[in-house]
C-alpha cells in the first residue's frame, strides 16, 4: 500500500507530482530522505526530517514545511495503517520551476508512506564495485540528493551482473567508503570494531550514528578511521547500516564466506530495543 500526501490532501497509490517542464524532473533538483515506522514506533524521525530541510538547502531548493509540520504528517499517516505495520517514510523536496538554477520559493513537498517488512536477518552478498564515490567538489555528497543515486544503482548494477547482491564501493582516493546504499562496518581479526571516517564522499548516515552510540553504551567501541579495500579480505565479519535494513550482516564479500556474526546481531538487537523503547 502506498499513501501519499500532496498538495494538502492524501491519497493512495503512485500520486502523479511533475510536469515535464519541472525543473527536479528535467535537471535532478530533488531530495528526499527514509525513516521508519516499526508497529507505531518512529526511531529518530526528527533527525531524518532535519536532514531533509538541510538537504533541500544544499540544492538550492526550500522545504516547504517546518520539523513540526512534517513529523504531525508523518504520525497522521502512520495511523491510517495497521497498528503492527512496518512502514518505510520517505519525504520529499522537488524544485518545480527555473531555467538551471531551480527558484527555491517554488519548491514543492510530497510525503510517502508504504508497507516494507524490516528485513531478516539473513544476510547478503557483496563485491568490490569498479565506480566510485565522488568527491565533495564534484557533487552534492552533504546531501541526500536524488541525483547521486543514479552513481549508486550503477554499481548495484554491476554487482548483480557479477551474481552479487549488494556493492562496496571506494572513494576517489581508493579507500572503503560504504555500500552502494548503506554504510559500512567490518570487525577486524583482533576484534575491533571499525568504520570508514567521514571524509565528505558519503552521507553520514542516522542509523550509523544510532548504532555506533549503542555500542558504545553495551561497551563496544567503533573506530572510525580511513579503511583500506585490503582489510575486507581478512575481515572477521561485514555489516551495513541503513534506514531499509537497520542492520543486515554482509555473509558472502567476493569468494568469502562469512559469518552473520555476533557483532552485528548485536547491533541489530541494540537498535530493536532501541526502538521498542522509543
Amino acid at each position: 500500500m502506498y499513501l501519499t500526501y500532496y498538495n494538502g490532501q492524501w491519497a493512495e497509490g503512485n500520486t502523479p507530482l511533475y510536469g515535464a517542464m519541472d525543473h527536479s524532473l528535467w535537471l535532478g533538483s530533488s531530495v528526499f530522505d527514509g525513516a521508519r515506522a516499526i508497529r507505531g514506533k518512529l526511531p529518530d524521525l526528527r533527525p531524518h526530517l532535519e536532514r531533509v530541510m538541510a538537504s533541500s538547502e544544499k540544492l538550492g531548493l526550500r522545504c516547504p514545511l517546518g520539523v513540526d509540520e512534517m513529523e504531525a504528517l508523518v504520525r497522521e499517516g502512520v495511523a491510517k495503517f495497521p497498528p503492527d505495520a512496518e512502514l518505510y517514510i520517505r519525504p520529499l523536496v522537488f524544485g518545480s520551476e527555473g531555467f538551471l538554477i531551480p527558484v527555491a520559493e517554488k519548491s514543492q513537498f510530497a510525503l510517502t508512506l508504504f508497507d516494507a517488512p524490516l528485513p531478516p536477518f539473513a544476510g547478503f552478498s557483496s563485491c568490490l564495485s569498479t565506480m566510485r564515490r565522488p568527491q565533495p567538489n564534484m557533487a552534492p555528497t552533504d546531501a541526500k540528493a536524488s541525483a547521486l543515486y543514479a552513481n549508486s544503482t550503477r554499481a548495484m548494477r554491476e554487482a548483480k551482473e557479477r551474481g552479487f547482491d549488494q556493492a562496496i564501493m571506494l572513494d576517489a582516493e581508493g579507500h572503503v567508503a560504504e555500500f552502494a546504499s548503506s554504510n559500512l562496518f567490518l570487525v577486524l581479526d583482533d576484534g575491533k570494531v571499525v568504520t570508514p571516517a567521514l571524509n565528505g564522499t558519503f552521507l553520514a548516515g542516522i542509523t550509523r550514528a544510532r548504532v555506533m552510540a549503542l555500542l558504545a553504551e553495551a561497551g563496544v567501541q567503533v573506530e572510525e578511521r580511513t579503511v583500506k579495500a585490503t582489510e575486507l579480505n581478512t575481515a572477521r565479519e561485514i555489516f551495513s547500516t541503513g534506514n531499509y535494513g537497520k542492520v543486515t550482516p554482509c555473509t558472502r564479500y567476493e569468494d568469502r564466506t562469512l559469518e552473520a556474526g555476533p557483532v552485528a546481531r548485536q547491533a541489530r538487537e541494540l537498535y530493536l530495543a532501541f526502538t521498542e523503547a522509543g
